[in-house]
């Protein structure tokens, strides 16, 4: 039986999991997408052409592959369907877990009510109802994507939830719902999805034990993590490579490879701690020739330094057995590069992530700048200072670097 491999960010997100995803894909029978929603963004280019994936797996550009959504997905019917008109004929490649949960228009107004009443004490979520949809899931008052097949039956399941919590939902200024407005949009969820919901438990299983090559994504990043990542400035999944098996319905012994993806400096979007934060001209132009701008909310990236603590950590939380680092020709012409190898706590020097981050103070060392990586395809080509810092990551994270990404486009990585 053949065993799933997995491909998990290991920083704040954004690290380009897109763009390798997308490349590893062509060699795959089957690609996964285990957790989050669409919330999260995947820019993939390929000759030129941007694509830009929030819940279809990025398989989806391998003519060959089965992309599933699997049931640790909440699922937007309504973005789901307009990403899906991107592509022609994808019956037969696109499956959606029945047991995945629903993510309705409700549930990003209350999102974003919620958001509006914190005020600067707001956590920036990307006010897509993601974790009203998780909440909901957890106390048991949650819709899965199988009950959009009776849609005269789950638009009265809702319509008594909100029932319950009428006084709550008018408190945050939320309307309830229109009963022949609710069912029609419910109909027409079924009509469009209806044709890939499917026992996707069922599916991977069958597919490793067929022999099938299978990869799996998930979205976001190990520091977003709801349990590991730095809460509460998180998302409202589990992002670690150990989400990719709850998300999908796969026994720990499923599991093969897990390759992390880094990106050669660090970003993170919305509020919390982020140690290795550069918020002046540095920062500045990490975003700007870095084209720092989330896929799906459109909001500026905040930019720093390499972090090593911080991915070491990631990378033992994941049990990576190797790196794809990206985007390292965005640090092309600096007569110097930042690398944080300790943190500093309470006046003392600490070499790992304490649970307080933003108590932590960087601790750096310098290294050489190199003049361009831009679109190098060959590990030997590189300049000599690119390749110390390549080293020194490696060296600090105790993990290979397996692949570089030398620009956006697919065909600009090196396979070492």
């Amino acid at each position: 039986m053949n065993k799933a491999d997995v491909v998990v960010g290991i920083q704040w997100g954004d690290e380009g999991k897109g763009k390798i995803v997308d490349h590893l894909a062509q060699k795959y029978d089957v690609v996964c997408r285990s957790q989050g929603g669409h919330n999260a963004g995947h820019t993939i280019w390929v000759d030129g052409v941007r694509y830009a994936l929030h819940l279809i797996p990025s398989g989806v550009l391998n003519p060959k592959a089965c992309n599933i959504i699997g049931n640790g997905v909440v699922v937007s019917p309504k973005s789901l369907i307009e990403e899906m008109a991107q592509f022609d004929n994808l019956q037969g490649r696109l499956f959606i877990s029945d047991k995945a949960h629903l993510n309705l228009s409700y549930h990003a107004q209350i999102d974003q009510a919620r958001e509006r009443l914190k005020g600067k004490n707001a956590i920036g979520t990307t006010g897509k109802g993601i974790g009203p949809a998780y909440a909901d899931k957890i106390s048991r008052t949650g819709h899965r994507v199988c009950e959009l097949l009776n849609p005269k039956k789950l638009c009265d399941s809702i319509l008594d939830n909100f029932a319950t919590m009428e006084p709550v939902v008018k408190a945050l200024g939320i309307a309830l719902p229109k009963e022949d407005e609710l069912l029609k949009t419910l109909q027409s969820y079924k009509e469009a999805l209806e044709p890939f919901i499917a026992d996707t438990t069922q599916m991977v299983w069958n597919a490793l034990e067929e022999g099938k090559s299978m990869l799996l994504e998930g979205a976001q990043g190990t520091l977003l993590d709801i349990d590991h990542g730095t809460y509460p400035y998180v998302t409202s999944s589990n992002t670690v490579s150990a989400g990719a098996c709850t998300g999908l319905g796969l026994s720990p012994k499923d599991i093969g490879s897990v390759l992390g993806i880094i990106k050669a400096y660090t970003t993170r979007v919305g509020h919390g701690p982020f140690p290795t934060e550069e918020s002046g001209e540095i920062g500045k132009k990490m975003a700007d020739v870095g084209k720092e701008v989330g896929t799906t909310t459109g909001r500026r990236r905040r930019c720093g330094w390499f972090d090593a603590v911080a991915v070491r950590h990631a990378a033992r939380l994941n049990g990576c057995d190797k790196f794809a680092l990206m985007k390292l020709d965005v640090l092309d012409g600096y007569k110097s590069v930042k690398i944080c190898y300790a943190y500093e706590v309470d006046g003392k020097e600490v070499d790992y992530v304490p649970t307080n981050l933003e108590s932590a103070k960087p601790i750096y060392e310098t290294l050489p700048g190199w003049k361009s990586v831009a679109g190098i395809r060959k590990y030997e080509d590189l300049p000599q200072e690119a390749k110390v810092y390549i080293k020194r990551i490696e060296s600090l994270t105790k993990t290979k670097v397996g692949i570089i990404s030398t620009s956006p486009d697919r065909k600009d990585t090196i396979i070492l």
